[in-house]
Formats: structure tokens, C-alpha cells, sequence
């Protein structure tokens, strides 16, 4: 339950935390290209008063509190990157109760929230059970390959023992990661002319047949495996006989076992066509971990905590998924973890992505309880 003075910070604060909201959003962050919203937030702690804020190599924004009274922390993170290539501000608009733009809710609105979050300590300085380490985070999204929470935990993983993710909705939240491979397979041929070399070798359909090799794999049953060509590219003219051509191949998995043996038959699959005489490079694009040996009992403690914290705001059920999200980290290293957000929207990863503002009267409450789990009461 949060204290008088975090209620009263919440209410005063409502109006800065939607402007916070705009002012995030018109700061281009894609993955890997972080920087000026790293440069803000750092700032902007520090601005607020914040003690220990410090940008680490991956250019994660890290705010210490109380972590030099406590031998263990709980990390609470939210991620600055979004899935959007723009280095430009993208259109922002507010209609009604939507506030849209793209990027505003995944994870713009959870960011902010986290950083008032940062502020509140700074002004009142409430005691901790543990330390809290309050994380704004780089390479969440895509071929950002979570570079920032890999970071955090190779640096304190060992002072670690709970971690939450904020991301997403309050809607639902993720109790155990999805894992994942991505590829680029490049094929290459003689090529020619399309008549008077006809014979050779072309390389979209050596690509195209092991294409067909990879969808004829039969995923478990025991868990939610799949795999996808995203992309195909190739070719020169509609009379050239395709000297190269490539691809981008996924794999996921909820299970380690599970993907490193679809991991295993697209490896089979590639050299079988390689002895063929194709010449095939395959450059890993992108890893992440599935889950690890987390302790089962203190999990689903954890898991306890978010059901009832949500569903004392919202009176619903909360649904569990899987996901990738920065949990994967922690999860691999057998940390217990939970995500869920702190605003309900629509539109993630497209443009039209919105956020309902009446839902941050519950968000900022929720994600605030939720970040100060082990606040001394």
C-alpha cells in the first residue's frame, strides 16, 4: 500500500508525468541509437535531485538508491529504445483521452513512470528492505539483442534477486521468457544468363529449396516452438540467373531444449546444401536466452505479488504469458523476474500506437507500488 506522502507526490504530480510523456517522445531513441534519450534522462535525474546516477558502457541510465546499505537489490527497468528507425521526432498528437504517437506507450509512458518514480525517492527518501536499482535501459527491442539489461546483470547480477520488468500493459504480464535465434543466410552460385547459361546453378532456388527443408521441421508439442523466413531477397534481372540471394530466419522457443534442436536441424539443413556445392554463410544476427533454473517457490511468490497488486487496481484477472522481454536476462540466470506496464493502449509497433491517459491514474499508482515492493513500511 503506498504511504500519504507518495499518494500526495502522485496527485501533485499527474500533469508532469504526462508531460514527461511528450517530452520522451520527442526524443528519437531506435535501438542502438539510444543516445540523446540517455543524455536526457541521465540529466534529468540528476536535475531531480537523484544521489549515484551513473551511464554505464551500453549507455543504460542507472540510479543507485540505497544500494550501499543492502547486500541485495531488486532491479526495476524500463526500456528507452523503441522499435522505430526515426532519428527525427515522429508526429505526436492528444485527442480526447488518447495520446498518440509512435513509440508512446512501448515504452515511453513505463519509462516515464519509472523516472517519477526516481524523483519521489529523491524528495522523501523512504528506507528500503533491499536496495533499489531503477534502470532506463538500451536494446530492448529487435536486433537491440537486450544489450542493456546483458550489461546490468554480467555487472551486478550478483546483488540481484528479483527483478521487474516495467513493460507493456497492466493488462497482462510475463512469468517466463521466450528465447530466440536470428539469422542471415546468404547463398551464392555461378549465376549467368538465363538462356544461354541455363543448366547452372541459381541461387533464390538453392535458397527457395532449403527454405522448404526449414518448414518441413515438426515443432514440440511440449512447448511453444516456432520458426519464420522474415525476409528474402536476390537476384539481378528477370534474365539473369540469380547469383545471390538471402534471408532472415527466426527461431523461438519457451524451452532451451526445444530451440537449440530447431537450432540444430537449420544447421543440418544448411550444410546438407552447402555439400551440394552452394557456397552459404550464415551470420547470427540477434540471441536470447529462455529460461533458466529459476527457483520455483520464489517465482510464484513473485507472480502472487503482481496478481494481487493488479487486481487490487483494476478488479480483474491478470493473464501470465510468455514474452522476450528484459526479464530473458535475468530469467537465464536464474533470477526470479516479472513484466507488466503501467498504462493500457493500443497500436504497439505500429504507427498509430496510442495510450489511454485516463488509464495513467491507475498506471502511475500501480507502477510506483510496484517499484517501491520493498519499501519499509
Amino acid at each position: 500500500m503506498l504511504s500519504e506522502n507518495c499518494l500526495a507526490f502522485i496527485e501533485q504530480h499527474e500533469n508532469d508525468l504526462l508531460q514527461l510523456i511528450e517530452t520522451l517522445c520527442g526524443i528519437c531513441a531506435p535501438s542502438n541509437q539510444e543516445h540523446q534519450r540517455t543524455v536526457f534522462v541521465e540529466q534529468w535525474l540528476k536535475k531531480q535531485g537523484c544521489e549515484h546516477v551513473k551511464v554505464d558502457e551500453a549507455g543504460n541510465v542507472l540510479y543507485f538508491y540505497q544500494c550501499k546499505e543492502h547486500e541485495r537489490w531488486m532491479l526495476g527497468v524500463a526500456h528507452m529504445d523503441t522499435v522505430f528507425p526515426d532519428l527525427e521526432p515522429m508526429p505526436f498528437s492528444i485527442e480526447g483521452n488518447l495520446m498518440k504517437c509512435p513509440g508512446v506507450g512501448d515504452d515511453t509512458a513505463n519509462l516515464a513512470v519509472l523516472m517519477m518514480c526516481a524523483k519521489y525517492l529523491a524528495e522523501y527518501k523512504p528506507a528500503m528492505k533491499q536496495g533499489l536499482l531503477l534502470a532506463a535501459d538500451t536494446g530492448e527491442e529487435g536486433l537491440g539483442n537486450l544489450k542493456g539489461c546483458k550489461q546490468i546483470l554480467k555487472d551486478y547480477g550478483n546483488r540481484i534477486d528479483q527483478v521487474l520488468a516495467l513493460d507493456g500493459t497492466y493488462e497482462e504480464a510475463v512469468n517466463k521468457a521466450v528465447g530466440s535465434l536470428r539469422y542471415k543466410v546468404k547463398v551464392k552460385t555461378e549465376g549467368g544468363h538465363s538462356y544461354g547459361c541455363f543448366g547452372n546453378r541459381n541461387a533464390i532456388h538453392q535458397l527457395a529449396s532449403l527454405i522448404n527443408v526449414l518448414y518441413a521441421y515438426k515443432v514440440p508439442t511440449t512447448s511453444k516452438t516456432t520458426y519464420n523466413v522474415g525476409s528474402i531477397s536476390g537476384g539481378t534481372s528477370i534474365n539473369t540467373i540469380a547469383q545471390s540471394a538471402e534471408m532472415l530466419f527466426e527461431i523461438r522457443s519457451d524451452c532451451q531444449a526445444d530451440m537449440a534442436a530447431c537450432d540444430a536441424y537449420f544447421h543440418c539443413a544448411v550444410k546438407t546444401l552447402a555439400a551440394n556445392g552452394a557456397e552459404i554463410k550464415v551470420q547470427l544476427l540477434g540471441e536470447r536466452p529462455c529460461m533458466g533454473d529459476v527457483d520455483k517457490e520464489k517465482q510464484q511468490a513473485l507472480e502472487a505479488w503482481a496478481k494481487t497488486l493488479i487486481q487490487s487496481y483494476t478488479n480483474k484477472e491478470i493473464n501470465f504469458q510468455s514474452g522476450s522481454t528484459d526479464c530473458n536476462i535475468p530469467f537465464s540466470m536464474g533470477i526470479p523476474s516479472i513484466c507488466f506496464g503501467a498504462y493500457l493502449g493500443d497500436g504497439a509497433h505500429t504507427r498509430e500506437e496510442a495510450i489511454e491517459i485516463d488509464s495513467l491514474k491507475i498506471g502511475f499508482k500501480l507502477g510506483m507500488e510496484a517499484l517501491l515492493k520493498e519499501i519499509k513500511q
